[in-house]
């Protein structure tokens, strides 16, 4: 690969708009003269495991067609050495690899941002939660397909010192389960409790529900999610101070917005340095009902029983160990706590 202005475009088939989506973008790169190559991952994984074939073949743009959990995929995959196997999922940045250095030493390791490599947002699926909150809204497909073109276009070298349309963020690396951690990358944000129940409900949505916006799917599933309402008693550390409440509703935010627009933590973002942990302690089923209606505007954060903590790290756990939370992390269900999510400041470029 010997032009880095030449995208990879990667094609999440399955997410929610990607046959609507794709004709667009493509007709859109054609008329602006943009070449590119792309692929369809024939698998759940698959983003991450094509991501990184891209980056060892010297593609130094990414793009994504597909929703938040895919733009999470390709994430991981800017982490992971060339070499590395599918079942060594672990982050590794330039000179964290045992042999390697910052400049030079383990020539398959790509992550870091030094090298060049960036990612792009072509919007295509349910929430595109992070998307919508580096632009402040949710904007049309079109605008993130004029940035794309716009950074293609700049000369090569300006693509390793920086461009006008380029974005730093912050990343989470999460643990989840003690005695055997599954790791995994965090682009946008991670819920716990009734959100990964949604989440859970929203991926198994079909028929004419799968053809409604994101906002309608998210509040269908809501519906149901409330009628199994359950809290359960946790215990939260963010930075070495722990608090404990009963609670079915926490989030782990990186970016502003999540679950189809709900905005956890308004004053998050992705590129400050540090994640911010909404809880909602003591809250009735009746009083979530109402906090989910204000939810969008962050006005859930007028109740005095929600709160917002700031830090580098916390860890999640609750005390009943049978009685665990359910976790998902940018629209896909990882599993139950105990989960730890630290921050990766500064870890990956966004073209915005």
């Amino acid at each position: 690969m010997d032009d880095p202005t030449r995208p990879l475009i990667i094609i999440n088939a399955a997410a929610a708009h990607a046959h609507r989506a794709w004709p667009i973008i493509r007709d859109a790169l054609a008329r602006g003269r943009i070449r590119f190559d792309t692929c369809e991952p024939a698998q759940a994984g698959g983003t991450r495991e094509q991501t990184r074939a891209g980056l060892c073949e010297g593609y130094r743009i990414i793009a994504v067609v597909g929703g938040d959990g895919t733009l999470s995929e390709a994430a991981a995959g800017f982490f992971e050495s060339c070499e590395q196997t599918e079942n060594d999922a672990t982050p590794r940045r330039v000179g964290e690899v045992e042999g390697g250095s910052k400049n030079g030493g383990h020539s398959g390791v790509l992550s870091d941002i030094t090298d060049g490599a960036a990612l792009a947002i072509l919007p295509a699926g349910t929430g595109d939660d992070f998307a919508r909150g580096l632009a402040g809204a949710r904007e049309p497909l079109e605008n993130w397909v004029e940035r794309l073109i716009k950074y293609c276009r700049r000369p090569g070298a300006d693509l390793l010192e920086g461009s006008p349309n380029l974005r730093v963020v912050d990343l989470l690396h999460a643990e989840i389960g003690d005695e055997e951690p599954r790791r995994f990358i965090c682009l946008n944000a991670a819920t716990l409790g009734i959100g990964a129940e949604v989440a859970e409900r929203v991926a198994a949505q079909n028929g004419v529900v799968r053809k409604l916006p994101g906002e309608a799917r998210f509040a269908a599933a809501a519906i149901g999610a409330l009628a199994v309402w359950r809290e359960r008693r946790v215990r939260v550390r963010v930075d070495g101070a722990a608090i404990e409440c009963r609670t079915n509703m926490l989030a782990v935010v990186n970016g502003t917005y999540a679950g189809g627009g709900m905005n956890f933590a308004p004053a998050a973002r992705p590129d400050d340095g540090v994640l911010d942990v909404m809880m909602a302690c003591g809250v009735s089923r009746l009083g979530i009902m109402r906090e989910l209606t204000r939810i969008h505007r962050g006005g859930h954060l007028a109740n005095p029983r929600v709160r917002v903590l700031r830090g580098t790290r916390v860890r999640i756990e609750a005390l009943d160990t049978t009685d665990a939370l359910g976790v998902e992390a940018d629209g896909d269900v990882r599993g139950t706590t105990p989960v730890e999510f630290r921050v990766m400041p500064r870890a990956l470029r966004v073209i915005f």
